[in-house]
């Protein structure tokens, strides 16, 4: 990283130049967090005060945006987006890629990339099973019987608990604990869509909603959504106008698999135009951002219409399989279905889960993670994108996200790449990653890959395994 010198140009001048070039060629895309005073200052050689006022300035022109104990980002160009054709719906038809991929054991894998397991190798996650095998034997000593929707009452206390630290103020009898936030979300669908009808959705999606609308018959509308850009309101417009949409289904923070979050200012316009239509949001990963994070949607709702579905799977461990669901004017029939669906819920669990919420570890161990994330995503970018550069052809040519929560980013790198091919070679090699077709019922983001950094360490198999991938991409981009 250099600022070229120039004759007759400051020092303060040739810094606002550097920046303005790696901005305006998309080094650094809207929403990106730009490197610190102090690495920027060390890199270029120049006093920290000089950085400073590079900074100031592109903040005055409205370039880029300071973040509370986060630095300097691009400023999001909401309204910069470019014309992109309307949106048309279509039947989705994943199940075959995703039955293959998911199959596949966990010990072939030498580095774990590709599953969105959180890191359970922390000390509450062993308090948490030690609770599940005490109330295991407590369960021989009472008669068996079924634990009816809405769910054990101190784990629904807990839940009201959590809910609150995520912004949402709500009651025990406004939620229903689900098995996963992935039966919150099919449950909802049920409630408000009949076969053949439309949901919108964001594009990238995560794969398992896809999947739920594929079994259930549903047709996807996707809304084109880039790192660049952010969301393509005019496309959103054009769909709701061409379309007659039942529902929509969104993941707004931290979004599975880019990583990316929605900006309040998006949040509401989101809310403007869809005015009327029912919306599920899935904050599975919201629990996770490393500084302060937006209110869920569900917090903006003025119409009651947004059914908020989240889950411990990503918080604390995908196993456990306890989501919730607060459905507002459509609780009544997503009741009657959870009821008819399981006649109970896991008491074991449910019981063992809601003690362990009530000792106050799950505060702690959520501090702990969110560190431990924060800190896994940055040696994940500068060792991957470190890798990456040793080519030339590949340097300034892809796009790694950098998210401020969870623990998945997004490779993009320049088409026509294809990420199925880049799969296969590296699951030959004991490298595991997410091809970016899985994402789109259209077939779309074969140039990008999803990773999880969830499980990174900084060691040198993780180094030599992020070369071999590099070295990979590198010869299959080569090719092209």
């Amino acid at each position: 990283m250099k600022a070229t010198p120039s004759p007759g140009i400051t020092k303060y001048q040739q810094v606002l130049n550097w920046l303005n070039d790696q901005i305006d060629k998309h080094s650094y895309l809207p929403g990106d967090k730009l490197p610190s005073i102090r690495q920027l200052s060390r890199e270029l050689n120049l006093s920290k005060n000089t950085v400073i006022r590079a900074y100031q300035q592109l903040e005055a022109g409205g370039k880029i945006t300071a973040c509370p104990r986060s630095g300097y980002r691009v400023a999001a160009g909401l309204h910069s987006v470019p014309t992109v054709p309307v949106p048309e719906p279509e039947f989705v038809d994943l199940m075959t890629l995703s039955k293959t991929i998911m199959r596949l054991p966990a010990s072939r894998e030498v580095l774990p990339m590709g599953s969105a397991h959180p890191d359970t190798n922390f000390p509450a996650i062993r308090s948490l099973y030690a609770e599940i095998g005490r109330h295991s034997r407590y369960q021989s000593h009472i008669p068996s019987h079924y634990q009816l929707p809405p769910g054990d009452e101190n784990l629904l206390k807990q839940l009201v608990g959590i809910n609150r630290e995520l912004g949402i103020t709500t009651s025990a009898s406004e939620l229903l604990i689900t098995h996963g936030a992935q039966q919150a979300i099919s449950l909802s669908l049920q409630a408000i869509t009949r076969p053949g009808d439309i949901v919108l959705l964001e594009s990238a999606s995560y794969f398992g909603n896809l999947l739920l609308l594929e079994s259930l018959g549903l047709q996807a509308i996707e809304i084109p959504f880039d790192a660049q850009y952010g969301w393509h309101f005019g496309a959103l417009e054009a769909a709701l106008q061409n379309w007659s949409v039942k529902a929509i289904l969104i993941n707004p923070s931290f979004n599975n698999p880019t990583g990316h979050i929605m900006s309040i200012q998006e949040r509401r316009e989101f809310l403007s135009l869809t005015g009327g239509i029912p919306i599920i949001e899935d904050d599975v990963f919201g629990g996770l951002a490393y500084h302060q994070r937006p209110l869920p949607l569900k917090t903006l709702d003025t119409e009651n219409r947004v059914i908020y579905c989240n889950s411990l799977s990503k918080t604390l461990d995908s196993r456990l399989r306890i989501g919730w669901v607060i459905a507002g004017q459509y609780q009544p029939v997503i009741e009657k279905r959870l009821m008819t669906d399981n006649m109970g819920s896991p008491n074991l669990l449910h019981s063992a889960v809601g003690e362990f919420l009530s000792t106050g570890k799950y505060r702690d161990h959520l501090g702990k993670i969110r560190r431990s994330y924060s800190k896994k995503q940055k040696l994940f970018f500068q060792a991957l994108s470190g890798a990456l550069d040793r080519y030339p052809h590949l340097k300034e040519r892809y796009h790694l996200t950098q998210p401020e929560g969870g623990y998945l980013c997004w490779l993009i790198l320049p088409e026509p790449a294809d990420s199925n091919r880049i799969y296969q070679e590296a699951l030959a090699k004991g490298i595991s990653l997410l091809p970016g077709n899985m994402f789109s019922a259209k077939d779309q983001h074969r140039h990008c890959i999803r990773f999880s950094f969830a499980n990174y360490e900084d060691t040198p198999k993780w180094q030599q395994g992020l070369a071999t991938l590099a070295d990979i991409i590198a010869r299959h981009l080569a090719e092209t």
